[in-house]
């Protein structure tokens, strides 16, 4: 029998996402705001599937009902365009996952309903479709965020305007030794957080909080966007084809002044929140206009993603799990990484284009946030809400 700490917070989740549909007009979910991410319809498909595949198919073995569905929500012939277009009408597709989501509670807390699988050894798969359900949720508010942006606001009207703020941080110098990162004894851990290391690292500062709205506006006023100096070869690569200067989520009204929008559309920006929604290269461009600048800030760069987990792990940084933070490193396996559930939805990510990011953001759910949980997106990618804090070099000698 799965525990409650499981089947209840799965159930949750299962209505979270059907009450997101219900909220939309059935021409509202059907659209795709999004061309990596389809439309709210499809994500709401795939977290079907997923639970589909993996309980159905794989621990049951039975097809009968994946390999009906399989060509709309997997990679195939049909583009992510086309799958979107061949989805039933939104309460059709509710009604399927209602009954399929019953059945799949009752499984997993029957004990005689799910043959024995090593899968299911330490309740990992259970846990495992759990946290995938809630990355499908904090997926399906994205697609609410993207849809903001085409909503009209010309009417709007900042009341409190953004000022920039010199960039100022308290920061934490943290000695060089050796320190723990990933997960032990945790059932609930991906696969690359496994197994746990110790680390060597030398020593640095980090920044107690990331980096601000204010703070990025100081960037953007100060000509960040227009200084290729500030981006390196890919940067700038990636400008020239994408010529913006400002983060996904932000807009201007009539008078100049920056707002966001978000899931319930647009408001003022508050100057002490953490930026999001910039992708890497932007996030490298700050940390070179930073180190720049000079002082006892010059040499800033992006966090490595061991310096965050460490930092968090000793309790001296603030404000994580705001917005997701861009790390410097890729996204990788640790040595004597064993790939669960399986070796294809495990590895395809290690490919050196893939960036780490830690911490999460307002949208992702509690069972997603602990120190050793990883996340990854390519460096062009700017739909997540995703920011940065940095790191600088030491001001002590450590012996």
């Amino acid at each position: 029998m799965t525990s409650s700490a499981i089947l209840g917070p799965l159930s949750n989740l299962h209505e979270m996402q059907a009450q997101l549909l219900e909220s939309l007009t059935p021409e509202e979910a059907a659209h795709p705001y999004h061309p990596e991410l389809g439309s709210l319809n499809w994500q709401f498909g795939q977290a079907v599937y997923q639970e589909l595949h993996w309980l159905r198919l794989i621990v049951a073995g039975d097809d009968d009902l994946s390999k009906r569905v399989a060509h709309l929500f997997t990679p195939g012939k049909l583009s992510i365009e086309e799958q979107c277009s061949q989805l039933p009408p939104t309460d059709h597709l509710l009604n399927w996952a209602a009954e399929i989501r019953d059945d799949h509670l009752m499984r997993l807390a029957n004990p005689a309903a799910l043959p024995d699988h090593p899968l299911l050894v330490d309740e990992r798969l259970q846990w495992f479709l759990l946290q995938e359900q809630a990355k499908h949720y904090e997926t399906m508010l994205l697609l609410l965020n993207q849809r903001s942006l085409q909503i009209d606001t010309s009417g709007y009207q900042v009341t409190q305007r953004l000022k920039a703020a010199v960039p100022h941080w308290e920061t934490k110098e943290l000695s060089r030794g050796h320190y723990r990162v990933g997960a032990r004894d945790l059932p609930a851990a991906y696969d690359n957080e496994l197994p746990a290391q110790a680390v060597e690292l030398t020593s640095f500062r980090i920044a107690l909080d990331p980096i601000s709205n204010a703070e990025f506006l100081a960037f953007m006023e100060a000509e960040g966007y227009q200084n290729p100096e500030l981006w390196d070869e890919t940067g700038r690569y990636w400008l020239e084809k994408h010529p913006i200067n400002h983060p996904e989520y932000w807009r201007q009204d009539t008078m100049g002044n920056w707002y966001v929008m978000g899931v319930n559309g647009p408001s003022d920006l508050p100057p002490d929140e953490p930026v999001s929604g910039i992708n890497r290269h932007e996030a490298q461009a700050y940390a070179n206009w930073i180190s720049s600048l000079g002082g006892k800030f010059e040499g800033a760069v992006l966090q490595h993603e061991y310096q965050w987990e460490i930092a968090v792990r000793t309790g001296v940084i603030k404000n994580q799990g705001r917005a997701w933070e861009w790390c410097s490193n890729p996204f990788h396996p640790y040595p004597g990484f064993q790939p669960f559930p399986a070796r294809e939805t495990s590895e395809t990510d290690f490919d050196e284009h893939h960036f780490t990011q830690r911490g999460g953001c307002l949208h992702t759910q509690r069972v997603l946030r602990r120190p050793s949980l990883r996340d990854r997106a390519r460096p062009a990618q700017r739909f997540q809400l995703v920011g940065l804090r940095l790191v600088f070099p030491p001001l002590h000698e450590w012996t």
